[in-house]
C-alpha cells in the first residue's frame, strides 16, 4: 500500500507509532477493557525504540505488535474474570433493575473501580434491554442465566480473535497488525478480511448470490427476520419471518460462528442450500431446498417519486450511493430510465436528487450521473503523489434534462456525492440544497474488492480531486447555496473529525479542458468533436438565490413542524448518531421536511424562471 499512497511512500516514525495506537484502539474502541495506564506507555515510546519496531517489522518480526497482544490477552482475561462474577450475582439477585442509559467513553478509565463499574453498567444495559423486550415471558433466574450465556458468547467471539492460544487468533495477529498499519496512513486507507471484502463488495454492486434471507441472532438462535423480495426464500412459500435455522447442509448452527451461518447462505448460483428450520407458526422443524439465485438489491438502488405541479410536475430522485453490479445495474442507467420515464408521464417542470445519506461509490459512475445534466466537459481533476494530473471528462454530449435542478445533501453526503454535487454547482447546472456543508471527502481510494482475482483486499487512498472549478471538497465539502437542516445537522459528522486526514488544496480550474492527458494520436478528435461543444458555465438558477433564500427562510420559520423538527435538533446536540437512518417524527406533520421545502424552493425557482422569460 505504501507504493500506491498519495502521501507516505515508506514506514515512517510517526506511522509506527500511530499503527501501535491503532491496535489498541481496534481491540478497544468502547474503552471497555484496558487501563489509561497500561495504554500511556505505548503512545510515549521514544523515538528510538520507535525505530528498532520499524527495522524488526522491515525482517518481517511482529514483535512489537505480539507486545501489544499480550496487553490485549491479558485485558481479556481480566474483562473475563469479572462478568464471571458479576453474572452469577445479577442471575440470582432479586432486585429490580434500575434503568441504565447506555454511555460512550471517549478515554479509557483511570483505574480498576472505574473499568468494573463500565463492565458491570454493560451487563445491567443488557439485561434492561432484554426484559424490555420480553415482556410476555417470567423474569427468572434460568432466563437471566439464558441472556448472559448468549451475550457472553458474542463477547468471546469478539474476543478470542486476539487470543494466541488459538490458531485463529495466531493468524489474526498479522490481520490486526496490517489493519492498524493501513489505517496510520489516513482517514481511508483500510485492509479488509474476505468476509468484510464481500460485504463491502455487495453494497457497491447492490447485488450478489444467495436464497435472498436476513437474519438475527438473539437468545433463542438464529431467526429468520427479512425476506428479500422476489428471493428464492420467498419465492419458496415455505420460509417464513420468524422461522428458526436448526441445520444448514446438515449441520447445526450450534457448531457454526454466526459469521460462518452468512457466508454459507452466499454462494456462486452453482449451487444450492438445504435448510432445517423450526417453523414460527407451527412449532415444527421443515426441511427447505432453495437455489441460490442472484439478488438484486432493489430497494437500495435508485427511487424515485412524482409530484404535481401546475400542468406538469416535479421529480424526486433518491440516490444513495453509486452503484455498479456485473449486469446492467448501475446509477447511471437507472437515472437514466428514471428520467426518461418521468418525462414520458408529462411536462418535467423540475428535478430534485436527494443524495442527503448517499456515500459514495464508484467514481466512474459518479461522472456518468452528472453528465446526464452536462453536454461535454470535465467533471472530475484528479492529482497524484508524482503530481499527474488526469481529467476524467463527460464525452456524451447529450442533455438529459436541462430544466430547474436541485441537489438536496447533508452532512452524510461524500465522497463521489460531492463530486456531482459540486461539478453541477460548478457548471450553474443545479442549486444545492441542506445543510451548510456536505461530509468533506475530496480523496481518491484504489481497492481491491471488487476485483474477481484480488486474493488480498484493501483499499488506498492514492490521490485527490477536483471539481472543474479547480476546486476540492476535502475537509471543506460541498456548501449549499439555500441551507435546509437535515437530522444531521446536530451531529459532529465529517472528514474533520477524523483521525489522519488529509490537507486540502486546489488547482487551475479546467471549463477550457488542456487536454494535456489525451494521447496526441486521439487529441485532433477531441479538438474537432469535443472542444467546440464544452458545456458553457451558466448562472440563470443562481440569479435567482435572493429571492429563494429569502422565501425559504420565512417558510421554516413560520412552519411549526419545522420549528419542532429544529428545537428536537438542538436537543441531539448532546447525543451522537448510531446510525445515518432517516429519523421521521409523526409530530412534524411530514414524513420528510426537507423534501417538502425543497420542492417548495423548486416550485419558486421555477416560477422565476417565468417571471425572468
Amino acid at each position: 500500500m505504501l507504493d500506491f499512497h498519495v502521501e507516505h511512500a515508506s514506514l515512517s516514525p510517526l506511522l509506527m507509532q500511530r499503527a501501535q495506537k491503532i491496535y489498541l484502539e481496534q481491540f478497544d474502541s468502547s474503552k471497555m477493557y484496558l487501563l489509561e495506564d497500561e495504554v500511556k506507555g505505548i503512545e510515549s515510546l521514544s523515538e528510538k525504540k520507535i525505530e528498532k519496531g520499524i527495522e524488526r517489522y522491515k525482517k518481517n518480526d511482529l514483535t512489537d505488535f505480539i507486545a501489544l497482544n499480550v496487553l490485549v490477552e491479558k485485558a481479556v482475561e481480566r474483562s473475563r474474570r469479572w462478568r464471571e462474577e458479576m453474572q452469577k450475582e445479577l442471575i440470582l439477585s432479586t432486585e429490580g433493575l434500575q434503568p441504565v442509559h447506555g454511555e460512550t467513553y471517549l478515554s479509557y478509565a483511570k483505574n480498576r473501580q472505574q473499568l468494573r463499574n463500565r463492565v458491570r453498567k454493560q451487563l445491567i444495559r443488557i439485561l434492561s434491554k432484554e426484559k424490555e423486550e420480553s415482556t410476555q415471558q417470567a423474569w427468572t433466574p434460568m432466563k437471566r442465566e439464558k441472556i448472559f450465556s448468549f451475550w457472553e458468547s458474542r463477547f468471546n467471539r469478539s474476543e478470542e480473535r486476539y487470543l494466541s492460544s488459538n490458531k485463529i487468533g495466531e493468524h489474526q495477529l498479522a490481520y490486526h497488525t496490517l489493519k492498524a498499519l493501513a489505517k496510520s496512513l489516513d482517514a481511508h486507507t483500510a485492509y479488509f478480511s474476505p468476509e468484510e471484502a464481500l460485504e463491502m463488495r455487495i453494497s457497491l454492486n447492490k447485488e450478489f448470490y444467495g436464497v435472498g434471507i436476513a437474519l438475527k441472532e438473539t437468545i433463542d438462535g438464529v431467526m429468520i427476520s427479512n425476506l428479500i423480495p422476489g428471493g428464492p426464500a420467498e419465492k419458496s412459500g415455505q420460509v417464513e419471518i420468524g422461522d428458526q435455522i436448526i441445520e444448514i447442509n446438515g449441520k447445526s448452527v450450534k457448531e457454526m460462528s454466526y459469521s460462518e451461518i452468512l457466508i454459507s447462505l452466499k454462494g456462486d448460483g452453482k449451487s444450492g442450500l438445504t435448510l432445517k428450520l423450526l417453523s414460527r407458526e407451527s412449532g415444527k422443524q421443515k426441511e427447505v431446498f432453495l437455489k441460490q439465485e442472484k439478488i438484486e438489491l432493489l430497494e437500495e438502488r435508485l427511487q424515485y417519486t412524482s409530484h404535481p405541479y401546475g400542468d406538469g410536475h416535479i421529480g424526486v430522485l433518491t440516490l444513495s450511493s453509486f452503484y455498479e453490479g456485473e449486469s446492467a445495474a448501475s446509477a447511471e442507467a437507472d437515472m437514466r430510465e428514471a428520467l426518461k420515464s418521468l418525462k414520458k408521464a408529462g411536462p418535467l417542470k423540475g428535478v430534485i436528487l436527494d443524495m442527503r445519506e448517499n456515500a459514495g461509490g464508484f467514481l466512474s459512475q459518479a461522472v456518468k450521473v452528472a453528465g446526464l445534466f452536462i453536454t461535454r466537459g470535465v467533471v472530475v481533476i484528479s492529482k497524484y503523489s508524482d503530481g499527474e494530473i488526469k481529467y476524467l471528462r463527460n464525452l456524451d454530449g447529450t442533455l438529459h434534462f436541462d430544466g430547474p435542478l436541485i441537489v438536496l445533501t447533508s452532512k452524510a453526503s461524500a465522497s463521489a456525492a460531492e463530486i456531482v454535487a459540486q461539478a453541477l454547482q460548478d457548471y450553474g447546472a443545479a442549486l444545492i440544497v441542506g445543510d451548510p456543508h456536505t461530509y468533506g471527502k475530496g480523496t481518491i481510494q484504489y481497492q481491491t474488492v471488487t476485483d474477481p482475482q484480488a486474493r488480498v483486499f484493501y483499499k488506498v487512498t492514492v490521490g485527490r480531486y477536483y471539481t472543474v472549478s479547480g476546486r476540492s471538497t476535502q475537509i471543506e465539502g460541498v456548501q449549499a447555496d439555500i441551507v435546509v437542516p437535515t437530522i444531521f445537522s446536530p451531529y459532529k459528522i465529517g472528514e474533520r473529525f477524523l483521525d489522519y486526514p488529509l490537507t486540502s488544496d486546489t488547482v487551475a480550474a479546467a471549463y477550457v479542458d488542456p487536454l494535456t492527458d489525451v494521447d496526441f494520436r486521439n487529441r485532433i478528435w477531441f479538438q474537432k468533436n469535443y472542444l467546440p461543444n464544452l458545456h458553457q458555465p451558466q448562472d440563470r438558477w443562481q440569479r435567482a438565490l435572493p429571492t429563494l433564500r429569502a422565501n425559504s427562510e420565512r417558510r421554516i420559520e413560520k412552519d411549526k413542524n419545522f420549528s419542532l423538527f429544529l428545537k428536537q435538533q438542538g436537543e441531539r446536540k448532546r447525543r451522537s448518531p448510531r446510525s445515518f437512518q432517516r429519523i421521521c417524527n409523526p409530530a412534524w406533520g411530514h414524513e420528510d421536511l426537507q423534501v417538502v421545502e425543497a420542492i417548495n424552493i423548486m416550485k419558486d425557482l421555477i416560477l422565476c424562471q417565468k417571471d425572468s422569460a
